[in-house]
């Protein structure tokens, strides 16, 4: 009909891009792998060939003009990769294992069952209703429990607290053990961490803590467990996930995560720490992890002040030449934090792992860089993330060589990236280690064995500043070298983006996978005697 409306020339034009969009059509159809794209890709030709005979009589070089752009390539049918593709294709050329490595690593002390349940199922099943979220220091009631969950998941931030009741903890844990789904796993940092580097065969991986009989049936057989450390029962932990856009009342979580909560005495009192000490003269390890320390903060302050004025004293025994590792978590006593990172802990540690809710509680107690914030409000900002590793650093580890601390390395782990912030001088290989803990969280946390980019997204931001002050460096993410490097001072920062899951199958242990992933990627430099 339109041959009849116009000239012989315009014919031919329209009958070519008719005849192009239909050769469109089958290609479709024959090409694309599911039978829904191959009908929509078919119905969009479709629609480009009736789009075409509209605007045909506006313009009469249109067939010209989209002839000559149906000839060009174009990124959806020639297949260029995603940029999540791009890194995790980078990611195999960055990560490459350090000259010298471990051999034999020492963990402790806390180590439990974990029962993972579904937050909101397992409160709805203990007949407690949505309502106003509060944060609690520590839990006495399902009503804390509530409040402190609510509290949490409206900020997509993982938490962990002490139940101070142990009856109604007994109780609230049959319930959760009998939940629909329950499911139970290794739990507690040091066996977690543990598990991680058990999955290395070169290295042999020592494990003190309260190991029950249910929890060392669930260690990797790799793991060595001191005969001192095992006991009679299991400490359970209660792990309440939730999922991103999941809903509860008024409360919608913008991330997935999880609340940790426990009555355990025997982690909560680190009871196998001058016992995990000890063990290390037959070990001799090469490297030494350390964890629980937030768990003595639900012990109340005489307790606490105590037993880390001893942890202290056991921890100094490990001898000078054996790098300590010590890894954070959740905690909300500030005079606590402040006793770990100036007077007793941190300063004679090597190494420390923490999150973004860790590291803004580490400033906001110290009073540091940005302690006003209340939180981060979403992706925290690269350059307050620096500032604050820096004066951590500065303020509680060698930046200053003439500094009597060890401390030397941070590893931040948040959702959307990881940063390693080390003193010049001390490590190395550490490209390939924040690339190694950026890679092994997308892969846990999605439950897969490598990367599949279809299933992860990029959310680091592809431009940053190396400080939210002045002066600044504006910064920017490469997709084919995806670990950025600055340097403030004698501290270098490497940044690595994370490729998020999707849909996330668990959450838990993600931190303590992330760390050990590191560590095991990392060198450290034997450092001269002072003459």
């Amino acid at each position: 009909m339109c041959c009849k409306m116009t000239d012989g020339k315009t014919c031919v034009h329209l009958a070519s891009i008719i005849t192009v969009v239909l050769c469109m059509c089958v290609f479709a159809l024959i090409f694309q792998k599911s039978e829904k794209t191959m009908w929509r890709k078919a119905a969009g030709a479709a629609l480009l060939a009736l789009a075409v005979g509209y605007f045909y009589h506006t313009n009469p070089e249109l067939p010209e003009q989209v002839l000559q752009y149906l000839s060009l390539p174009h990124p959806s049918t020639q297949g260029d990769p995603t940029l999540e593709q791009v890194i995790s294709t980078a990611w195999e050329t960055l990560i490459t294992a350090p000259a010298s490595q471990w051999g034999r690593v020492a963990v402790g002390v806390n180590a439990c069952v974990d029962v993972v349940v579904s937050g909101i199922g397992l409160l709805q099943a203990l007949a407690v209703d949505p309502g106003l979220g509060r944060d609690h220091e520590v839990l006495h009631s399902k009503e804390d429990l509530k409040e402190a969950f609510i509290h949490y998941m409206e900020r997509g931030s993982a938490a962990e607290r002490f139940f101070t009741d142990k009856e109604v903890f007994q109780r609230i844990a049959r319930a959760a053990a009998e939940y629909p789904g329950a499911q139970l796993y290794v739990g507690g940092n040091a066996a977690l961490i543990g598990q991680k580097l058990a999955t290395y065969p070169q290295l042999m991986v020592l494990l003190c803590g309260p190991v029950g009989p249910k929890l060392h049936e669930m260690l990797d057989e790799q793991i060595v467990v001191p005969p001192e450390s095992l006991q009679e029962t299991d400490e359970y932990h209660l792990i309440l996930e939730y999922k991103a856009g999941e809903q509860w009342g008024a409360t919608r979580a913008p991330q997935a995560n999880r609340f940790i909560f426990s009555h355990d005495v025997s982690n909560g009192e680190m009871r196998a720490l001058e016992m995990f000490v000890a063990s290390l003269d037959e070990f001799q390890p090469d490297l030494v992890v350390l964890s629980g320390l937030h768990m003595m903060e639900g012990q109340g302050r005489q307790m606490w002040e105590q037993r880390l004025k001893e942890a202290v004293a056991a921890i100094s025994d490990v001898r000078n030449a054996v790098p300590v590792h010590l890894e954070l978590a959740s905690m909300t006593d500030k005079d606590y934090m402040n006793s770990i990172m100036q007077e007793q802990v941190m300063p004679i540690v090597t190494s420390i792992g923490l999150n973004e809710q860790e590291l803004l509680f580490l400033s906001q107690a110290g009073t540091g860089p940005h302690a006003e914030l209340a939180s981060w409000g979403g992706i925290p900002d690269v350059g307050r993330v620096s500032d604050i590793l820096l004066w951590v650093l500065e303020q509680h580890g060698r930046s200053d060589p003439e500094s009597e601390a060890d401390l030397t390395r941070i590893h931040f782990h948040t959702l959307a990236y990881h940063v390693l912030a080390t003193v010049d001088g001390h490590w190395a290989n550490q490209v390939a280690a924040v690339a190694a803990g950026a890679r092994v969280a997308s892969i846990q946390a999605c439950g897969l064995q490598s990367i599949d980019a279809s299933k992860v997204v990029l959310r680091a931001p592809l431009e940053f500043h190396s400080s939210h002050g002045e002066p600044r460096e504006k910064l920017s993410l490469n997709p084919t070298e995806p670990v950025t490097v600055w340097h403030r001072g004698n501290v270098t920062f490497h940044l690595a983006p994370v490729l998020v899951c999707k849909q996330p199958l668990r959450t838990v242990g993600l931190g303590d996978a992330i760390s050990a992933e590191g560590l095991v990627y990392s060198e450290i430099r034997p450092q001269l005697p002072f003459l």
